[in-house]
């Protein structure tokens, strides 16, 4: 391997090859060979960045009320369509299989189609889906339905965190790209709130909302200029680039870099699943889908699901327990999103990985004394306390920054195989999650909590190791020091 300065400059000498052509098509203006000195964008600039984050995170609003759809409704259709609890746990649980087919395509969409032809094709699948629930009058339009709607879940699930990666300047990468969590759980926060209101039939209904306003929303907002650039389109990626860093931004020296990059990567060959244990790409995708590892093992999905069950049976009150949960995890996640681009992602992976193994611990003490008979008056306390520090610790970073630090870390020519990798092991962790939540509570309720402390102590002893700080750098400058280190 090359020492790393014969590479930058090797790089460099690529760079002011492409660099050439653009700065002389925006350094002379006016007359004569009078120059004006180069423009950056500027706040007011990046209006077209900020509304495309927000139609594209439409998606995520989409995703958030097809998870949270679910909770509010179980009493009503099993009562209106005559569903027995077997049959309802299937239409629950059939979601997150519909998801995983939905991260297996999703990389080869929004690679062959594009990020905004991904967004499309996911808006159809879970309009259609609530469609089909909305008419339901027995089970199986009810499951092809949930089917849909979780199908379209696995694309925006990729999808989106990718779009905004690719599209924002790297000083708002982060924080942009964590709105997508965001909007997720206010999704399934406002779903569960307005879903003790509505009929599950006028929920679902609800739920076509945001696919609408995706739908609208991507005929004004530009596609992905690096989606534009690897596929070769030059005129459209520079007008894509110029509208996101605005009309007096001077795109050159970020175009260059991109172009260069992109070139590089055209002369590799086409990446498929087993490339991706290559020893060039092993270190992306040990990060990559180790963080989706320590994020769905530490058992999210299982407190998620069961929070209400959790309340139960500590003896606090469910209703007043899960509303808060449903709030906290909202106001914590709007925070983390301001932090991200500040402390960086380690920082807030470590400090959320800290918290979830002190809300664990919490947790099973209650178990434990509850189990054990000792200081009853203080279970409830305890359990409630365990449960927002848990939820609290994991909207600050460990909900939403694996998924900023996935749509950094891949090269852009195995992103669509990596993305759906990571993708499917993140959706193979929720099921795998979920459904031995019960077992293990079975088995030991105070001894779960502790496994799940081990695992998210593991995560943090992960992140230090292994995960790279990103913030402040360029995708292209986070490929050059994974590949050097």
């Amino acid at each position: 391997m090359a020492n790393n300065e014969d590479t930058d400059n090797g790089e460099s000498c690529v760079q002011e090859e492409i660099r050439a052509p653009l700065l002389s098509r925006v350094e002379i203006a006016g007359n004569g060979d009078e120059e004006k000195p180069l423009k950056t964008s500027s706040k007011e600039e990046r209006c077209m960045v900020y509304l495309t984050t927000f139609i594209a995170v439409c998606g995520s609003y989409a995703f958030g009320c097809c998870a949270g759809y679910s909770s509010p409704t179980q009493a009503a259709i099993r009562e209106d369509v005559k569903l027995s609890l077997a049959e309802y746990s299937l239409f629950g649980s059939i979601l997150t299989f519909g998801a995983m087919i939905g991260a297996i395509t999703s990389g080869k969409i929004a690679d062959y189609i594009g990020r905004k032809g991904a967004m499309i094709v996911s808006s159809a699948f879970c309009t259609a889906g609530w469609l089909s629930i909305y008419f339901a009058q027995g089970a199986l339009l009810l499951d092809i339905g949930r089917l849909a709607t979780g199908y379209g879940m696995g694309v925006f699930s990729y999808v989106v965190p990718v779009f905004i990666a690719e599209i924002a300047p790297k000083d708002l990468r982060g924080a942009l790209t964590t709105v997508n969590q965001l909007m997720i759980c206010t999704g399934v926060s406002v779903s569960f709130i307005i879903g003790t209101f509505l009929t599950w039939r006028a929920l679902a209904l609800v739920g076509i909302v945001p696919c609408a306003v995706l739908l609208f929303g991507l005929v004004i907002i530009p596609e992905s200029p690096r989606w534009l650039a690897k596929k070769g389109n030059q005129k459209e990626f520079e007008a894509s680039l110029g509208r996101l860093r605005g009309k007096n931004a001077d795109i050159s020296a970020e175009a260059a870099e991109i172009q260069d990059y992109i070139e590089t990567l055209e002369r590799l060959p086409k990446a498929r699943l087993l490339d991706l244990f290559q020893r060039r790409y092993l270190r992306s995708v040990t990060i990559g889908v180790g963080l989706m590892v320590c994020q769905q093992f530490g058992g999210i999905n299982g407190v998620c699901f069961y929070t209400s069950s959790i309340f139960e049976s500590s003896g606090f009150p469910a209703d007043i327990g899960t509303i808060i949960y449903a709030i906290l995890q909202v106001i914590i996640t709007a925070l983390g999103a301001t932090l991200i681009d500040r402390a960086g992602r380690k920082p807030l992976l470590v400090i959320s990985g800290a918290g979830l193994v002190l809300g664990c611990l919490l947790t099973a003490s209650s178990f434990y004394l509850k189990e054990h008979g000792l200081a009853l008056a203080a279970v409830p306390a305890l359990a409630v306390t365990g449960i927002l520090v848990y939820i609290g610790a994991f909207s600050a970073g460990m909900g939403a920054v694996p998924w900023v630090v996935m749509s950094e870390i891949f090269p852009i020519n195995i992103k669509g195989v990596a993305g759906s990798f990571a993708t499917l092991v993140n959706w193979f962790g929720a099921w795998a999650c979920s459904y031995t939540f019960n077992f293990l509570m079975s088995w030991s309720s105070y001894g779960t909590f502790i496994l799940y402390a081990a695992v998210n102590a593991l995560a943090i002893l992960f992140v230090i190791k292994v995960v790279p700080e990103t913030k402040g750098r360029t995708l292209e400058q986070i490929q050059a020091a994974i590949n050097t280190s």
